[in-house]
């Protein structure tokens, strides 16, 4: 098996983590999002974990120092020896510098860094559609996967709800301050020959297919 390394870009709903899982298990790549290993270094009160959750405690951002040595240490780790997918990192011009630091020093460089491109009215289709049940947690989508009972969870008949970051309003704060952190971000892979744009609308085996070929590998 051929070991993959790639950073996915793209707005919050582009289907990242969908693509991202679905690569991870292809290549048996670790899938790398920063969000999961935030949480596991908080849990596991690790030294930057614990200087992390003093931020998270306040209510802060985790500064971007923090954030990128999580991921090294996370790169490090035996099973991405063999590749790893980064989902939604780097997300600032920052962060992309230290990672291309981090990778140098591993010698481990870049396959392609892969822009999954969504429109943003199917954006917001796509996130303000989302509920889940409060009490058992299962997920639906009023348009594409929608209860049989309307607003009650159709295992449990828990309430349905929508996440206060799901709303329409908040969606768009969302994508703009995407927009205004990733435009130079994208420049910046753009410039070293290995961005790739991805339609990210259609069906998400169509959307891995456009990704293979971009990696330029068999589709099978």
């Amino acid at each position: 098996m051929a070991s993959v390394r790639v950073v996915l870009l793209g707005p919050p709903g582009a289907g990242k983590g969908t693509q991202a899982k679905l690569l991870r298990e292809r290549f048996e790549a670790c899938q790398i999002s920063t969000g999961d290993i935030l949480r596991k270094a908080v849990a596991d009160k690790t030294p930057l974990g614990t200087e992390a959750e003093r931020y998270l405690n306040r209510g802060e951002l985790v500064p971007d120092d923090v954030i990128v040595g999580l991921v090294g240490e996370r790169l490090q780790q035996k099973d991405c020896a063999e590749g790893f997918v980064l989902d939604g990192f780097p997300r600032t011009l920052p962060q992309a510098e230290s990672l291309e630091d981090i990778l140098k020093a591993m010698a481990l460089p870049l396959d392609r860094v892969l822009s999954i491109q969504v429109p943003h009215q199917i954006i917001v289709q796509r996130l303000a559609g989302r509920r889940n049940c409060q009490e058992c947690g299962t997920l639906y989508h009023m348009n594409f996967d929608p209860p049989r009972n309307g607003e009650t969870c159709d295992r449990c008949n828990g309430r349905l709800q929508q996440r206060d970051d799901d709303r329409e309003e908040t969606i768009t704060t969302r994508l703009r301050v995407y927009e205004s952190q990733t435009a130079p971000l994208v420049n910046y892979y753009r410039q070293r020959g290995n961005l790739r744009e991805i339609d990210g609308v259609g069906k998400v085996e169509d959307i891995q297919k456009r990704i293979i070929d971009a990696l330029g590998r068999p589709a099978n």
